[in-house]
């Protein structure tokens, strides 16, 4: 089911005034491009990025064009795990946090 702009603006609205949610979106965001689901990590990194730092912000510090970044993590993106750890190294900075892995064990 497609994400209509309404739910998209609430989203963004909330980020901007929510440090916690915009932890947990960048949180989500890494969890999803860690367990394979790259659309759904790309997704969300859209929108926190268009949330927070913007495409614009992101691009001065990554020194790549914005249309770049926007191609990137675009539906049909296929961007290089150097370029997702540098983006996500970014947003970390940004966002004043610092994201560690956690192994779980998977119910047998």
């Amino acid at each position: 089911m497609p994400i209509t702009k309404k739910f998209r603006k609430t989203i963004l609205s909330r980020a901007e005034s929510d440090a916690e949610f915009r932890r947990y979106m960048l949180t989500e965001a890494v969890n999803e491009l860690l367990s394979g689901d790259l659309d759904a990590g790309k997704s969300i990194l859209r929108d926190y990025i268009n949330a927070t730092i913007t495409f614009q912000g992101l691009a001065a510090k990554l020194k790549k064009s914005s249309k770049s970044i926007h191609r990137m993590l675009g539906p049909r993106g296929n961007p290089k795990v150097e370029n997702i750890l540098e983006i996500i190294k970014i947003l970390q900075a940004h966002e004043h946090i610092r994201l560690h892995v956690k192994a779980n064990r998977l119910a047998a």
